[in-house]
């Protein structure tokens, strides 16, 4: 069926020899004369659109010598717009010159002002999507040739931006419908003040991330510590703070249990301090052992040699004195932690080794009783005598007398 009528449209062409006019204009709709075959074209360019606006994502990221970035990201930006508005206008074309929306129009009392509003709607958040996608890596990339400017900062940036942007669209959206902005404006406080008490987590949470963005108690990379996670933070919103733990699991917190949580943010000053203990013998030297220790431990790579590592007497054990090797290291992170932990341990245990230095291990002394001498286990309470209870025998008897004679 579709062939038959693009064979009488270009046969109508040819026969003419002049251009289409717009009674000649090919209908797209007689292409597909059925309900099936609209709907199935439509799948298609949704499909075929689709395909295409994930395609110039990769190409957007792809790095071409012949252009420069910005001219090539907007080129490519350009080109996904282009392919999507060209198959909603297909789509639309092939609906509404089959009939089916002048049907829908006229059944909802719907005319071409109001089509043309809603096409304009979409065209706006569409445009706004794409906006913030090119608006995010255009401060990427300023970012990335700025070094004073921090992947936090960054991160703020482009938040507000993203905020700034959409909301620029509604007011555009509104304009459009021409919304009555009071009466709006009215709804909207009484909605907020609804969905507040509905959602009032979520309402303190996005509270929160702003506070935290501004604040700036942590930034992307830090290791920090929040309440009983711990990790590296790989990124902020104005909802939550994903990091990413050194198991290499991702958990995201709520910024308000981030707000009202104790929060330890071990990389903030660009080094950390380490504390490895120690314990040696009670009839070592202290004063020995502890140049022993630091002498070892200022000698590593791993660790900083200004501040130098200190090495103080920390406590007394039970089977030795507690000594606490404390070297820092730099730009903090949980590998480098370790591998420092690693070396501070192996240099002392070797050094202590070559100097003759006891770290002593807990020892426990065990001791059984003498076998020869048991406790008995008969009773040894004195037993009653008589005259100790007075007496029973003639007690006894001289209240049986005087029982008698008082019967007699």
């Amino acid at each position: 069926m579709i062939r038959p009528a693009l064979a009488v449209t270009l046969s109508r062409l040819a026969s003419t020899g002049t251009p289409l006019q717009s009674d000649t204009v090919l209908d797209i709709a007689s292409l597909f004369p059925t309900f099936e075959l609209r709907v199935a074209a439509s799948l298609l360019v949704t499909v075929a659109v689709v395909a295409v606006w994930r395609l110039g994502a990769r190409l957007h990221d792809k790095e071409v010598d012949a252009v420069s970035m910005p001219v090539w990201h907007l080129s490519v930006t350009v080109l996904r717009l282009v392919v999507v508005a060209g198959g909603g206008a297909f789509v639309f074309a092939v609906w509404s010159l089959s009939g089916d929306i002048g049907t829908i129009s006229t059944q909802y009392d719907l005319n071409r002002q109001t089509f043309v509003r809603i096409a304009l709607s979409a065209a706006f958040v569409v445009g706004a999507y794409v906006l913030t996608s090119v608006l995010g890596r255009f401060i990427g990339e300023i970012a990335s040739t700025r070094p004073e400017i921090s992947d936090h900062q960054r991160e703020i940036i482009y938040r507000i931006a993203q905020v700034t942007t959409y909301l620029a669209t509604l007011a555009v959206i509104l304009g459009i419908w021409r919304a009555d902005l009071g009466g709006f404006l009215v709804g909207a406080g009484f909605l907020g003040i609804v969905v507040g008490m509905a959602a009032r987590q979520t309402l303190g949470a996005l509270i929160a991330g702003f506070v935290i963005m501004f604040s700036r108690p942590f930034e992307i990379g830090d290791w920090v510590e929040v309440g009983d996670h711990e990790g590296i933070v790989t990124e902020i919103t104005v909802v939550n703070t994903r990091i990413q733990t050194f198991d290499g699991e991702f958990v995201m917190i709520p910024n308000d249990v981030v707000s009202s949580e104790s929060l330890v943010n071990r990389s903030r000053k660009g080094r950390l301090r380490l504390d490895v203990e120690v314990g040696v013998d009670y009839e070592t030297d202290i004063d020995h052992a502890a140049d022993v220790a630091q002498a070892a431990v200022e000698d590593l790579d791993e660790v900083l040699s200004v501040p130098k590592p200190q090495v103080v007497a920390k406590r007394f054990d039970d089977s030795a004195v507690v000594l606490g090797v404390r070297p820092w290291i730099d730009r903090p992170s949980a590998r480098r932690w370790w591998r420092a932990r690693t070396a501070t341990i192996s240099a002392v245990h070797e050094a202590f080794a070559e100097e003759d230095i006891t770290i002593p291990f807990p020892q426990r002394a065990l001791s059984e009783r003498d076998p020869s001498g048991p406790i008995p286990l008969t009773d040894t309470r004195p037993e009653a005598s008589p005259e100790a209870d007075g007496g029973v025998e003639g007690g006894d008897g001289g209240a049986s007398t005087g029982s008698k004679e008082a019967d007699e």
